[in-house]
């Protein structure tokens, strides 16, 4: 896959030869227009596509020949809606990894151990979860993941190593903060849209339709309908002989530092 630097030095390539070209000023404007267009259209896929590990790597995927899965929710802790997921987990006896909200977590400290006493997994997933988050200067989001390391290690006396960016966005101020603070960034194979879809069959379907080994979930905890399919799903997966893991068991790396 291209990765950011590469682009960026193929485009100026591209830029120069065009200008050497150009030096009798005979190309059109539209010429530079086109390569500007392709050139902002794949830093936007690579933006936005938090798989094509285009400013930074990304965990997002185990190994495919094995008969593990993991599930994980982002957005939470939320009273009511968190408990209840954690109900459905407790009941079928299956883990997995919750991308917490650092605001959440500091308001919601008794809720975040129940998830860690659970045997599940506590990342980091911002302090505020903002619309802007990825606009911020590196030393702004630093200072997010940091408040949100506390806040986790407050509660559970350890801090994540595990960091999943808000709405899945990545760009060069997120990939320096990262880098800094020496988190695994973790995505996911199958993204189930929960936050949209309303519909417990059209979810249900989406989130198996290609289900297999290795494959990282991404759910939310404030899902309505997430919270409907999620036994369905769980009894699904066991039909399939798959197996539900921890995140860093299937990714084989380490949760904590």
């Amino acid at each position: 896959m291209l990765k950011a630097k590469t682009v960026n030095i193929i485009f100026l390539v591209i830029i120069l030869l065009l200008v050497g070209f150009d030096w009798g000023n005979i190309l059109s404007p539209w010429w530079y227009a086109l390569v500007a267009i392709i050139y902002l259209n794949i830093q936007a896929y690579g933006a936005a596509v938090l798989s094509a590990e285009f400013f930074m790597p990304v965990k997002y995927q185990g190994d495919p020949t094995s008969n593990k899965i993991a599930i994980t929710f982002d957005d939470g802790p939320i009273p009511v809606m968190t408990d209840k997921i954690l109900d459905v987990l407790s009941t079928y006896k299956v883990p997995a990894a919750f991308f917490c909200i650092g605001n959440r977590v500091t308001d919601y400290p008794a809720l975040t151990k129940r998830i860690y006493d659970a045997g599940h997994l506590i990342g980091n997933h911002s302090y505020w979860h903002g619309a802007l988050f990825d606009l911020q200067l590196p030393e702004k989001i630093a200072i997010e993941l940091i408040e949100t390391d506390s806040a986790i290690e407050n509660v559970i006396h350890k801090k994540p190593n595990f960091f999943r960016p808000p709405f899945g966005v990545t760009n060069p101020m997120v990939a320096s903060a990262v880098k800094k603070r020496g988190y695994k960034t973790i995505g996911w194979s199958i993204r189930s849209f929960d936050t949209v879809t309303k519909n417990g069959s059209v979810l249900f379907e989406r989130v198996t339709r290609s289900l297999k080994g290795g494959d990282v979930i991404l759910f939310h905890d404030y899902s309505a309908a997430t919270l409907e399919i999620l036994p369905k799903f769980l009894d699904h997966v066991a039909k399939l002989g798959l197996k539900v893991v921890r995140v860093d068991e299937l990714l084989k790396e380490k949760a904590y530092a």
